[in-house]
Order: C-alpha cells, then sequence, then structure tokens
C-alpha cells in the first residue's frame, strides 16, 4: 500500500465506468475520500453506491457534464462542503470522436476539445487554487494516450487535446511546483473497458494480437499507475507522462495489418 494516499481527498471525473471506476475503488480502498463524477445521473449514483456500501460516508457522486464550467465550480464547491478540502484531482472524463480529416465537423471538433481540452485546464485550476490556499500540496493526474504520442488513423482531433494534456503537465510545474503540488499525466494503451469492448466486440483479440505482451490493459493497470503518482513515493516525479500500453508505442503496429 503506497504512503500519502490515507484521509486526503480526492476528485475524479468521468468515473462511472472503466479506468475512472478503477481509479475510485483503489483511492477508497487506500483510505481517501472521493467525490466522483460521471456525465450520466444514473450511472454516477449507481457506482457510488456501490462502493459506498464497501466504503460508507467516503464516495460520493456528483454527476454532470464536465467540460461544463458551471458543473466543475459546482463539483469543487460540493467536495468542499462535504469533505472540506481538495488533495488530488484526476480529470479523467474525456470523449473520442474518430472521423476523416477532410470531412471532421466543427461541431465535433469543439465537442473533443470542449471535454477533453477546456474541461481539463479548468478543473485543475479551480481545484489547485484551493490546494495552493491550503498550503500542504498536492496532486494532480491527467489522462493522455499513446495517441497522443504515436499518430493513429482518423483520430486526429482526439489524439491533439491528449498531446496537449501531456503538454499541460510540463508546464504546470513552473506554476504548481512552488506550492509542492505535482502534475504528472498517465498514457494509456489498448485498454479493454465497457466503451472499448462496445466498439469491438474481440477488442482483448484483435489487440492482444499486436502488443509484445499478448495482452490488453486493464482499468487496474491504469488505476495502479495513477495511484503511485498521487502516493508520497511519487513525490519527486512531476511533469512527466507515464506510457502504459504493454509495449505498443514501441511496436506501433495497427488492427489493419492484421489483415495485410
Amino acid at each position: 500500500m503506497y504512503s500519502g494516499i490515507k484521509g486526503k481527498v480526492a476528485i475524479v471525473t468521468g468515473a462511472g465506468t472503466g479506468i475512472g471506476y478503477a481509479i475510485v475503488a483503489l483511492l477508497l480502498e487506500a483510505g481517501a475520500k472521493v467525490v466522483m463524477n460521471d456525465i450520466d445521473p444514473d450511472v454516477a449514483e449507481k457506482a457510488a453506491s456501490a462502493l459506498d456500501h464497501s466504503f460508507p460516508g467516503a464516495c460520493l457522486a456528483y454527476p454532470g457534464d464536465a467540460g461544463d464550467i458551471a458543473v466543475i465550480d459546482g463539483l469543487i464547491s460540493f467536495t468542499l462542503r462535504n469533505f472540506e478540502r481538495i488533495d488530488f484531482v484526476i480529470p479523467n472524463a474525456g470523449i473520442t470522436l474518430f472521423g476523416d480529416f477532410f470531412n471532421f465537423t466543427p461541431e465535433d471538433f469543439r465537442k473533443v476539445i470542449n471535454l477533453n481540452l477546456e474541461g481539463a485546464f479548468f478543473l485543475v485550476q479551480k481545484a489547485t487554487r484551493i490546494m495552493k490556499d491550503q498550503g500542504d500540496g498536492g496532486r494532480v493526474v491527467l489522462m493522455s494516450s499513446i495517441t497522443g504520442i504515436k499518430s493513429y488513423p482518423s483520430l486526429a482531433a482526439y489524439s491533439m487535446t491528449k498531446a496537449a494534456l501531456r503538454m499541460l503537465a510540463r508546464s504546470l510545474v513552473l506554476v504548481l511546483g512552488p506550492h509542492r503540488i505535482t502534475i504528472n499525466a498517465i498514457a494509456p494503451g489498448a485498454t479493454l473497458t465497457e466503451r472499448t469492448a462496445m466498439e469491438e466486440p474481440d477488442y482483448a483479440g484483435a489487440w492482444g494480437k499486436l502488443l509484445p505482451t499478448g495482452n490488453v490493459g486493464k482499468p487496474e493497470d491504469m488505476a495502479q499507475t495513477c495511484l503511485f503518482l498521487l502516493s508520497g513515493e511519487a513525490a519527486h516525479i512531476n511533469g512527466q507522462t507515464l506510457v502504459v500500453d504493454g509495449g505498443w508505442t514501441v511496436v506501433g503496429r495497427y488492427p489493419g495489418d492484421l489483415d495485410q
């Protein structure tokens, strides 16, 4: 068990399922209190209720669009009202929109930018203001992607946002470091979640053949990495992006390669 987690208060967006849910579960197990967000109120409440059963009073839901500034303001206020402080913030919510570059619409572009970048930027801004005023440090973990490192077909807008989050982590060390707030990012590779299973029924099989390990990632793989970056053991890691992809970015093969 990592140190520096017990008793801390965390905000995790996009946490009703998948990687976000796994992060919340590990934080609770480590003794933190968590406000979990999801855009779907039913999903958010169901997830929080399931976790609160094992960790009474430690997990609360705050549903809403994490790209909406009003929702972000409400999320901050709700967390302070219920848990009185903020120590960790993980803007995990994001949207993936595939599309041909020549036909990608302004509406879809704004959807991706709004949630993946604007939502993350302003949640971090508002949460770290609180951490700065508290005066005892904090942790930020952004959720980038391997597509922010290597190009991937039909994901220009999405990939651009994920690369930008890596740069945000690097840029903010200058601003947050003096307040003992570290900021890092995780770049997940192919990960089997509820969403990816819906996109590709044999997701694990298709991607497993492309990875040096032969196995796709699990939400818990990303959650364990996040927990480490939030911990006292990672106190000297700052402005970095940890790639958790089973070696895919080293090899860089694509699903279409299997047909050749």
